[in-house]
């Protein structure tokens, strides 16, 4: 058996690894997942998923359950603990140029991993593996060996590849000896959810993810499907409050109300710390392993995601032989910036910001457009490049043309089959968009290299006599050139999880082969 037909290894079974396995199986990846735990996670944790997730969610074919039995929200507000005024709201419905899910969306982890389970059962039957805990492993250059520890005994695995996505005490890190940089906060977080009515018997109208700020108590609101979720500091060395200290608490800030009922509690430690390196060999670190973010903004679960949305495609181009393993050296200089200098820095701005401890954010811009693209889609340009050209903030009122790195709009448009939004067109593919005028039959490459597809887009749709019908994308009114910022005719080369890869003159569209085989290497050009 060679290297290749061995399965790839995600070892942790929480929300990153079952979206990266996910994602694996999405692309025809072997993959099988080791859970260390009898069961799925029973904590009160991890309760908004934003908007770039879910379009991951979607491109890996496992949104429409966790839609379903979620929470969806269009307004993250800012209030004034002490006044209760809003000081901020950030509307997301300014993002409906820019994705078809203009909001974020509430959900219990507890609640959202057994329908990411589901999801991967429908695509791989067995790939999870529960009560398999880690014991070793070792990298031979051609493979990897696991031993486990099994409900059963001793377990032998022989994988291509292992993906640790075991969390902030990562066994594979560990064993790696990859130390951590960072912090831990003197101070721990305590979520409380309740059943209370604030809808109707006392109804307060607070926007259904809302952070009250103030410099001797904060706390974030956040309104789950069956319930509401208070989270807030506590400080160090306090230790865990009475049942009836919650409610206390609780009613300091929302005032007091006919009934309230505590579902469950609680209290972790935070952290602020990132791996040195991500990849030693055949082994890669995701999520938690990687880097531990303050969970402000929804930055930890949803940065975890990220980096599901990165690997995946690039093991898989590695899988079909469409790509040399210079296409993995990709991932951890494309998302270590993200987790280190963007969420990061993100969260400690928010926690700065929650207690009034700043005089103002550094994320959030001057206009909602931007923030609201930060926010909820995190706002993320990768270097691509590998020049340290990156960004997670956006600003400003209206959308800003996309460059090169950044997450592509997803528009809609027609093509032969009829209307194809442009994610979905690039889902499983490199995609090279040629803006031209199709009534003048532009030279369009037909595919000859594996994993690269080539469009012309147009306001003028392709005559069925111009030979161009099947490559052909109308583009009405020009919206997709429009929100790309062309002034004249261009190629723009898209990646599979719809980051740009190159924004070039349509003069020079002979270099998208060459930039193509930059990212995956020479095999695409080889099996040509």
């Amino acid at each position: 058996m060679t290297n290749l037909e061995r399965p790839v290894a995600v070892v942790g079974g929480g929300p990153v690894g079952l979206v990266t396995a996910i994602g694996l199986a999405h692309y025809g990846v072997p993959v099988v997942v080791f859970e260390e735990d009898d069961r799925l996670s029973l904590d009160t944790k991890a309760g908004t998923i934003l908007t770039r997730t879910l379009e991951v969610l979607h491109r890996y074919g496992a949104l429409d359950d966790v839609l379903r039995a979620a929470v969806r929200v269009d307004e993250i507000g800012e209030l004034d603990r002490a006044t209760n005024a809003s000081t901020l709201s950030v509307r997301t419905g300014d993002l409906t140029e820019d994705t078809r899910y203009p909001f974020v969306i509430n959900i219990p982890q507890h609640e959202l991993e057994p329908l990411l389970r589901d999801a991967l059962e429908r695509k791989a039957p067995g790939a999870l593996r529960m009560g398999h805990r880690l014991r070793e492993f070792a990298d031979d250059g051609d493979g990897v060996e696991l031993v486990l520890d099994g409900p059963a005994g001793e377990v032998r695995e022989e994988v291509s590849y292992v993906l640790g996505c075991d969390g902030g005490r990562s066994t594979i890190r560990e064993q790696l000896g990859i130390t951590v940089e960072g912090k831990t906060l003197e101070e721990r977080y305590t979520l409380v959810d309740l059943k209370v009515d604030l809808d109707l018997a006392n109804p307060r109208d607070y926007p259904y993810l809302a952070y009250f700020g103030d410099p001797e108590e904060w706390m974030v609101l956040v309104r789950q499907p069956h319930c509401w979720r208070f989270l807030f500091p506590l400080p160090p060395g306090r230790p865990e409050p009475s049942r009836e200290e919650f409610a206390e608490k609780v009613a300091r800030f929302i005032g007091e109300t006919d009934s309230m009922e505590i579902l469950g509690t609680n209290i972790y430690s935070v952290h602020h710390r990132v791996a040195e390196t991500w990849n030693v060999g055949r082994v890669f670190l995701m999520g938690d392993a990687a880097h531990l973010i303050t969970p402000m903004w929804a930055l930890g679960l949803n940065t975890g995601v990220l980096d599901a949305s990165n690997l995946p495609w690039r093991l898989a181009w590695l899988f079909r032989g469409w790509a040399d393993e210079t296409v993995l050296g990709g991932y951890e200089q494309e998302q270590a910036p993200v987790a280190i200098q963007g969420s990061g820095a993100l969260a400690e701005a928010a926690r700065a910001n929650m207690g009034r401890r700043a005089a103002d954010v550094s994320a959030m811009g001057e206009g909602n457009w931007g923030n609201a693209f930060t926010r909820a889609l995190l706002g993320v340009r990768l270097d691509v490049g590998g020049d340290g050209d990156w960004s997670m903030v956006k600003a400003g009122d209206a959308p800003l043309p996309v460059v090169t790195g950044d997450r592509a709009p997803d528009l809609p448009v027609f093509g032969p089959e009829g209307l194809v939004h442009l994610h979905d067109l690039c889902a499983d593919s490199f995609v090279a968009l040629h803006f031209a005028d199709a009534r003048r039959q532009p030279a369009i490459p037909r595919p000859t290299v594996p994993g690269l597809r080539h469009y012309v887009v147009s306001r003028w749709d392709a005559p069925h006599d111009s030979g161009l019908r099947d490559r052909a994308l109308f583009d009405p009114a020009d919206r997709l050139r429009r929100r790309f910022g062309l002034a004249g005719d261009a190629v723009v080369l898209l990646r599979p999880d719809a980051h740009v890869a190159a924004i070039l003159p349509l003069d020079r569209a002979g270099e998208i082969t060459a930039r193509y085989t930059a990212v995956v290497g020479a095999p695409a050009l080889s099996r040509a």
